[in-house]
């Protein structure tokens, strides 16, 4: 784990209150839809359904105002997806998606758009997301304008761009150069930048540091506290960094192939994890201490979302499985206060 220092002074989320994000039972699926044809070749057993990845299975998540939400797993979890459904990029398959308590899919079409500016993403690749045809000032200013966010003419929106970038940590004056002319970092800032444009109060991030240098890191990550402080912003915080995690979250959830395997406070879940899975991903964090440690790594492979497994799916690769893994799924529950868990072994004690 690096060296970083992170400020952690903002306040609490308040309990008790309705969640700014609330996600329930939801699941989404990839497939290609077949046609008219297809489906009648189907339905009389002449080809076979096309394959549907299961990315997301039947997940309940909620955000409080205020609070960093860490979201952490192996690659191909489903992390990127819930965070795409969060930030309302995707749709999600069933289930249900509320904004302070309203149902977004049932909100009239004027007020959803302008629910949707409330939640923005930082994306993990900054050269992708940003237009490269386009100036900084265009990036950053073009959502505000089309949105009537920018009150005045030209040289209201010019200075609007810059107070965005300025509070990004970037030169006003670089606002007429193009994404390739920026550094790693640098084009993090004006992904941020963008996002703030629109005035959210939910902000996703999506490995908003891997593709970044360490240094680097840590100027981004306290940069996301100073907002956080600043403006009194809420995130879904996703990384496989589980240092990073452990420093920036005040709540982690932990999934595994499209379902939530353990949610708690921080110091909680990093102190006393649960789930055999979140023993084992967290047992290999490094730390400092003395004495030597014994590193065994999971067993396995993460099996393919195409044909999860039945019942438990780490079901697999746990060492405690037992019969009943292999059958029936484990429900979310709570083993302590604030502590969720899905595991068959706590009803055994």
């Amino acid at each position: 784990m690096s060296a970083i220092a992170y400020s952690l002074d903002a306040a609490a989320p308040h309990c008790g209150a309705v969640p700014m994000v609330e996600i329930r039972d939801v699941s989404r699926r990839f497939g290609r839809k077949p046609d008219l044809l297809g489906r009648a070749s189907i339905a009389l057993g002449l080809v076979k359904p096309p394959a549907v990845v299961r990315a997301l299975d039947r997940i309940d998540l909620t955000i409080a105002k205020g609070e960093v939400v860490g979201l952490v797993g192996e690659s191909g979890c489903g992390k990127s997806t819930l965070g795409r459904i969060v930030a309302g990029i995707l749709p999600p398959s069933e289930g249900q998606v509320f904004w302070q308590g309203q149902d977004i899919a049932t909100m009239p079409a004027v007020e959803r758009r302008a629910e949707s500016l409330r939640i923005q993403m930082v994306f993990q690749n900054p050269f992708a997301a940003i237009n490269p045809r386009l100036p900084v000032a265009e990036v950053v200013g073009e959502a505000p304008r089309v949105h009537g966010l920018i009150e005045g003419g030209r040289g209201a929106e010019a200075a609007y761009v810059d107070e965005q970038l300025v509070r990004a940590g970037l030169d006003p004056s670089l606002k007429g150069r193009y994404a390739h002319q920026f550094s790693g970092g640098q084009r993090q800032r004006i992904g941020i930048a963008r996002a703030l444009a629109v005035q959210p109060e939910v902000l996703v991030c999506d490995e908003a540091v891997a593709a970044l240098d360490v240094s680097i890191q840590a100027q981004i990550l306290n940069l996301f506290m100073d907002l956080r402080e600043e403006l009194g912003l809420t995130y879904l915080f996703i990384s496989h960094d589980l240092g990073v995690v452990e420093h920036l979250s005040d709540r982690v959830a932990i999934m595994y192939l499209g379902r939530i395997v353990e949610e708690a406070p921080a110091v909680e879940i990093f102190s006393r994890p649960n789930h055999p899975y979140a023993r084992a991903l967290l047992a290999e964090v490094p730390r400092i201490e003395i004495g030597k440690r014994a590193f065994s790594s999971l067993k396995g492979e993460l099996p393919s979302p195409l044909h999860p497994p039945s019942g438990c799916h780490f079901h697999p690769r746990c060492p405690y499985a037992f019969a009943r893994c292999k059958i029936e799924r484990p429900e979310l529950r709570t083993v302590a206060p604030g502590h969720k868990s899905a595991c068959h072994l706590n009803e055994r004690h």
